[in-house]
């Protein structure tokens, strides 16, 4: 039998792509092919089949159609690979010995390098291509180490390196590595926030956002602001908001105007797989553009999370209080107090400095259970009729019942933006018709004219639009989000968990049993 049956392995990489763009297209996918072709030409061998990878690095085999060819190794469709040079191939010395030397050559494969000489059919030709895959790893590694001294020293400077944006966000178009706030986005993480500290759980938010139709990050950077994104976590038929989406917003520091970065890396310059790093190890540079939410804002939300955490690890009814009971003297908070028999459950609370250290430092603080429920829920109904009247609800109530046409403000902003687009498009199509000949140039300046006058109401359509989306969000956040939590809780018939994370920031109790109650946005 001929074993002459062959395939061309064609390869380019970012770098090869730099290279080309600066006039040196000899790595070009094109230019490879030419060359082999060639090559196999002037070898008699016969090409039954190319594989070609595009932007793809040679330190790794999880190419596509690497992977395709080293499955048709195995099925016995060919006899002969040709590729430009051995680091077309690959570039990880691991993988040459794994394929050159141990797969292929037990399917009986010849691998042929059409520049380098790089022949696995002769014997003394092993070496060389052994000195040529460490040389081409080093060649990786000086390359890694570089450009993530490039990249850690633009992180330093404040320039951000994201592939793509955080939701609300857009990328200035005048510097890429500078972030400007997307007007509608950035009105959506608000209202996130808002709901967020009027008492909604992440789940419920999810669900307010989906049930209104408002578009996931993932597709409204595909459909509206056009960007080739793609989220490992969310598949093509992912339309429903989720708990981890509403998570990761409420926790992006970014939104104060930090920019941070290097939070992840990789394990290693031949390796794709990313660790997390600690937060010492994170690059985080203040001010560096416009924040969308306020720092004490997202301290806020901060602080409630750690106080939702804390009541969800204990099922038992003392978790209503914990995180937030103090000593008015010492200042520390305090420590449960278990009743010594029974079924030994929370009965109240004492100082934690006195039970531990004794009254040399603190005195007897102390208070049960059902006395601190009683007075709490008592100061709160007193803060509402303090701060409420009859006509203040209504108000409020008024409000609430307004619809929320954000999404229809968003869906119009998507057709003013498709119509922009599409006469765009018209419009290059006809010059490109007046420079082949196709219209004559009055035609052609008739209808240029036209076509601006169309771009121009609609530009003035999209400002309106935009002006109304956003007037819309801002009457949405008019109401004042401390009166309405009051409102809610007029005529509730008990204190729960939920009424003591929304509206109170901490309870301090005094020698006499006496307490204090410090609210979110003020005292009683």
């Amino acid at each position: 039998m001929n074993k002459n049956r062959a395939v061309l392995y064609l390869r380019l990489s970012k770098e090869d792509a730099d290279k080309v763009k600066r006039g040196d297209d000899s790595a070009s996918i094109k230019n490879q092919r030419l060359l082999l072709t060639d090559y196999a030409k002037m070898h008699a061998f016969e090409v039954v089949k190319i594989y070609s990878d595009d932007d793809e690095s040679g330190l790794y085999d999880d190419r596509p159609q690497f992977e395709q060819m080293m499955r048709d190794a195995g099925m016995g469709m060919f006899d002969i690979i040709i590729a430009k040079t051995q680091s077309r191939f690959s570039r990880n010395m691991e993988h040459i010995e794994k394929y050159l030397h141990h797969d292929l050559a037990n399917l009986g494969i010849r691998f042929i390098g059409a520049a380098d000489g790089t022949d696995t059919d002769k014997e003394d030709n092993k070496k060389s291509r052994q000195i040529h895959g460490l040389v081409n790893e080093w060649y990786c590694e000086d390359l890694s180490r570089n450009i993530r001294s490039s990249f850690r020293a633009k992180m330093k400077a404040g320039q951000f390196l994201g592939a793509s944006c955080p939701y609300g966000y857009v990328k200035d178009k005048n510097d890429h590595n500078h972030l400007v706030i997307d007007a509608y986005a950035a009105s959506v993480v608000r209202r996130i926030y808002r709901l967020y500290l009027s008492g909604y759980g992440k789940a419920r938010i999810a669900s307010v956002l989906s049930s209104e139709g408002i578009l996931i990050p993932t597709l409204y950077k595909r459909l509206v602001l056009g960007e080739n994104y793609y989220n490992a976590k969310a598949s093509d038929t992912t339309k429903h908001w989720s708990y981890q989406t509403i998570h990761t917003i409420l926790n992006n520091e970014t939104y104060t105007g930090c920019l941070v970065q290097n939070r992840v890396n990789t394990i290693s310059y031949k390796d794709k797989k990313k660790k997390k790093l600690p937060r010492d190890e994170w690059i985080i540079v203040p001010h560096t553009h416009e924040p969308v939410i306020e720092p004490e804002l997202f301290q806020m939300v901060q602080d409630r999370q750690k106080a939702r955490t804390r009541s969800l690890r204990t099922k038992e009814e003392a978790g209503i209080f914990s995180g937030f009971v103090y000593c008015a003297d010492c200042g520390h908070a305090m420590s449960r107090r278990y009743a010594r028999h029974g079924d030994k459950k929370c009965n109240g609370y004492i100082c934690r400095t006195y039970k531990t250290h004794g009254k040399r430092f603190c005195e007897s603080h102390g208070i049960d259970m059902e006395p601190l429920k009683e007075a709490v829920f008592c100061s709160i109904k007193e803060e509402a009729r303090r701060i409420l009247n009859p006509q203040d609800i209504r108000e409020l109530k008024k409000i609430q019942a307004q619809p929320d046409d954000s999404n229809g403000c968003l869906v119009q902003l998507e057709q003013i933006q498709a119509g922009i687009e599409r006469t765009e498009q018209f419009k290059r199509k006809t010059y490109r018709n007046y420079l082949e000949d196709v219209i004559s140039k009055e035609d052609y300046l008739a209808y240029a004219l036209e076509y601006e006058k169309e771009l121009e109401q609609l530009r003035a359509q999209k400002s309106a639009m935009e002006t109304k989306a956003r007037s819309r969000q801002e009457e949405a956040g008019q109401a004042d989000t401390w009166a309405e939590a009051f409102a809610d809780y007029m005529n509730v018939p008990q204190l729960t968990r939920d009424m003591v994370l929304e509206l109170i920031e901490r309870i301090e109790v005094n020698r006499d049993g006496s307490i204090r109650v410090y609210y979110q946005f003020g005292q009683a």
